[in-house]
């Protein structure tokens, strides 16, 4: 008996050891499969708050799967990265020589400050560049290499990082490098066929700054422009039904981890910026002396200059409304400023447009109030003490849903502004293929053609050099 017990335990051992190796394995292997799935903070490339981070190798994006295909121009490094200083690393690597590799970290640093409130055309370039390389993205637009296969054709020119480089500077001889840049695209466009096919109506044009494409901006009517309003703009130039709005960059940092709520913020209502503004701004002077004595009520000047930023960021978290008004254009990042900080904006500016209004209801967490009833006296004082503590927590915790559609990030992410900003292209898409379809009616054929058949360039014919 003992000698058989004895057997059976010999032979168990060996069964036990295998199943104790083989558990060890498997808790071994999950614990690596989770590491490896950890998030962890990835260094950051540029200055704080910029929302620029290493990206990594993946898979290119499908076109045969995405809500839109463009076709980038391979525009000279003078138009896009050269201006932030990036000088063409030759054929090798995953921009080809003309483009920055976005897949590690050799991607140029954007200027901080308020530069960062126009700088959508950067974002967007990075994001089409990240589709082909295989970089993180959403791939909600990819790059595809042949016009006719594309929605759109893309014209990466960083309008309004050329506008802040060239058009403040000294000497003033420097100061009409803009310009020049500007003639330089127009006579690029012109030479290719993908602008001759169209005449322009699949481009789209990236001019975020009021000032930016000043002068090439009456020649590119046709394009489709991705601007932050119509202020400065004629109506035969832009408009809602062929162009796009989109928001600014936010210059104060995001609110994270909110739960300042009704009773954490005592500030009733804050402004602070420039009052007296030209063009639509005479409206700030009047709110000031109506609203400069009233309790709880914050109303100063300020700008970016010193530590403006951090005052607005401390001010905008601390109040439960935050005055929008318009200035020298509709719009300002003060909107988007408002937005991140969870502060409820109340917008004053007949002529704004606001970015992606035909998905975004802002009734949910905005108030808009004609200028006409802002400046009578007492009216914005009795709308905003009638809003009960109810209302403002479901507008403050819409705040906190939508702020991530105003987001400007490398890599992109689902929903982000640059996202919204394709989407909104998108939607553009049929019609601009109906338009284009439209005028190619009568091109077929030379001895049917009419004065409407863009076989070349009507813009830039006789303009002085």
């Amino acid at each position: 008996m003992a000698a058989a017990a004895a057997s059976a335990s010999c032979r168990r051992r060996p069964i036990a050891w295998f199943f104790a190796i083989a558990a060890l394995l498997f808790f071994f292997s999950w614990y690596l499969l989770l590491d490896s799935a950890a998030v962890t903070p990835e260094p950051l490339l540029a200055a704080r708050g910029q929302g620029l981070r290493v990206g990594s190798s993946g898979r290119k994006c499908d076109p045969a799967t995405a809500a839109l295909r463009v076709f980038m121009y391979d525009l000279p490094a003078e138009f896009h990265f050269g201006l932030l200083d990036w000088e063409p690393q030759g054929g090798g690597g995953g921009g080809g020589g003309v483009w920055p590799d976005v897949r590690g970290g050799g991607v140029p640093e954007y200027p901080g400050g308020l530069n960062l409130q126009h700088s959508i055309e950067y974002w967007l370039t990075l994001d089409l560049l990240a589709s082909e390389q295989g970089a993180p993205t959403p791939c909600g637009a990819v790059r595809v290499r042949h016009a006719a296969a594309a929605d759109v054709v893309f014209v990466p020119f960083f309008a309004s990082l050329s506008f802040n480089r060239h058009s403040k500077v000294v000497p003033p001889a420097r100061a009409s490098e803009d310009r020049a840049l500007q003639r330089r695209l127009l006579d690029y466009l012109a030479a290719r066929p993908e602008w001759r096919r169209s005449g322009g109506r699949d481009h789209v044009v990236l001019a975020h700054h009021p000032n930016g494409m000043l002068d090439a901006r009456y020649k590119l009517w046709p394009c489709v422009f991705v601007l932050c309003d119509f202020g400065r703009y004629p109506p035969s130039v832009a408009g809602l039904d062929k162009d796009v709005i989109a928001p600014y960059r936010h210059v104060v940092p995001n609110f994270a981890n909110d739960s300042a709520g009704y009773d954490d913020r005592p500030t009733l209502l804050y402004f602070q910026g420039a009052i007296y503004r030209k063009d639509g701004g005479f409206i700030r002077q009047e709110l000031y002396y109506l609203l400069k004595d009233e309790k709880d009520v914050h109303f100063s000047f300020g700008s970016v200059v010193g530590n403006g930023i951090e005052q607005a960021t401390q001010g905008m978290r601390a109040s439960k409304f935050c005055l929008n008004i318009a200035g020298d254009t509709p719009s300002s990042n003060r909107l988007f400023d408002s937005i991140v900080s969870h502060c409820v904006p109340i917008i004053i500016s007949d002529e704004i447009e606001l970015p992606f209004e035909d998905v975004l209801d802002y009734s949910k967490f905005c108030i808009i109030v004609r200028g006409a009833d802002a400046v009578k006296k007492g009216f914005l004082m009795n709308l905003i003490n009638g809003i009960s503590r109810e209302d403002w927590t479901r507008m403050w915790n819409r705040l906190k849903e939508v702020e991530r559609h105003f987001e400007y990030q490398y890599p992109s992410q689902n929903d982000d502004a640059v996202q919204m900003i394709w989407k909104a292209i998108a939607r553009k898409a049929p019609s601009i293929r109906l338009k284009v379809n439209r005028l190619r009616r009568f091109s077929r054929f030379e001895t049917n053609r009419t004065d409407e058949t863009p076989t070349r360039s009507s813009w830039l014919e006789n303009q002085p050099s």
